[in-house]
């Protein structure tokens, strides 16, 4: 009896060792699961393809639409889709390569009632947070511009492609801006009976990973 008692204790505590490695186990690997989850995906570094880029805008002068693009505009981009929290979108814009194909008009708009290039070469948004969207994705971060900051909201949709063997991303967007918001417009222009208040923006751009992406 004594025996047949000691054989049933042996067997009770391998089990009992089995069950107890089993769930150490599946614990350990919950929680290294959890942490690679929380690490997401690294973020890819991306730079700007100037030349297959466009920074647009439009505005209204005298009752007339208008429009014009920025032609220097640098910008960076970390993105992962799996891992937001380490995305962030640097985009610096070079006040003075404005261009809306007039130079009397041109010579308005960067002059120092209105931007003021001379004295604010650039404008620049940095984001703070980028979120996913219905149709996208939300940066949102501050807007420098003419010696102003604001907290402003970036929408825009982002796919990758293979061109050629290569990979290249394409961001897309646009977005309403208020420029009296930043005090571009001195003067007369601070009326908005000649030039108005509301300024679309759109952006087409081109980007290409960092070497070692």
């Amino acid at each position: 009896m004594m025996a047949i008692l000691a054989r049933s204790g042996r067997r009770a505590a391998l089990v009992a060792a089995g069950v107890t490695s089993t769930v150490l186990a599946a614990t350990a690997t919950t929680v290294v699961g959890t942490a690679r989850a929380a690490d997401g995906a690294p973020a890819t570094h991306y730079t700007l393809d100037q030349g297959k880029s466009t920074l647009e805008f439009q505005f209204v002068q005298a009752g007339a639409q208008n429009k014009g693009k920025f032609t220097r505009f640098p910008v960076t981009l970390d993105f992962s889709p799996d891992n937001l929290a380490a995305s962030k979108l640097d985009v610096t814009v070079e006040t003075t390569s404005l261009d809306t194909g007039d130079k009397d008009r041109d010579d308005a708009l960067k002059g120092a009632d209105l931007l003021s290039v001379a004295k604010f070469p650039q404008a620049r948004f940095t984001s703070t947070q980028i979120t996913k969207t219905a149709s996208g994705y939300d940066a949102v971060g501050k807007l420098t511009l003419h010696g102003v900051s604001r907290d402003i909201h970036v929408p825009f949709s982002f796919r990758t492609a293979d061109e050629q063997g290569k990979p290249a991303g394409y961001l897309l967007g646009k977005i309403a801006l208020k420029r009296l918001d930043f005090g571009v417009g001195q003067g007369d222009y601070k009326s908005t009976e000649w030039v108005g208040n509301d300024v679309s923006v759109s952006y087409s751009l081109r980007l290409v990973p960092a070497a070692g992406h």
